[in-house]
């Protein structure tokens, strides 16, 4: 993962849901986590944000009893750039279209495995090659390998 500085956004009414996933998070290197604890704080934050946030991870029973749509929020929200929605059993199915933005799940907590996965399909590794202006080039006479930098 490359990108340590994401801003994301906890959204779950029950306080251990809230701290296992910002935990899991934590252990991932991530550390910018803004958690909540009701739709009105979620709206507020995501209303008044000066800078938008990367990822959104929410308990779709919030939506649910209030019977607000948290997936049109979220599609049309440009300060929200990726969801997890889990404990959705009532949630529609997402097109598969849509899934790079925002992924269901029916788990009642996705376990650190599942954020995981999709920290890496968010902030996915950055390889870099081999520095430039360095090359490995044979050593002809005794056929060994020399560096020559350029």
């Amino acid at each position: 993962m490359s990108n340590r500085a994401l801003r994301i956004l906890i959204a779950d009414d029950q306080h251990f849901h809230r701290m296992q996933i910002e935990r899991t998070l934590n252990q991932l290197s991530y550390y910018r986590i803004a958690p909540v604890h009701t739709l009105e704080e979620l709206l507020s934050l995501v209303e008044y944000a000066c800078d938008p946030f990367d990822l959104l991870i929410i308990n779709g029973s919030l939506a649910i009893h209030s019977g607000f749509d948290l997936l049109d929020f979220c599609l049309d929200n440009p300060q929200l750039g990726h969801a997890l929605i889990y404990d959705s059993q009532r949630f529609p199915p997402i097109p598969s279209s849509l899934r790079h933005r925002i992924q269901a799940s029916r788990a009642q907590l996705p376990d650190s495995e599942a954020i995981r996965r999709l920290m890496l399909q968010i902030d996915p590794p950055v390889f870099r090659g081999a520095r430039s202006g360095i090359q490995w080039l044979p050593e002809l006479q005794h056929g060994g390998w020399r560096v020559s930098a350029n």
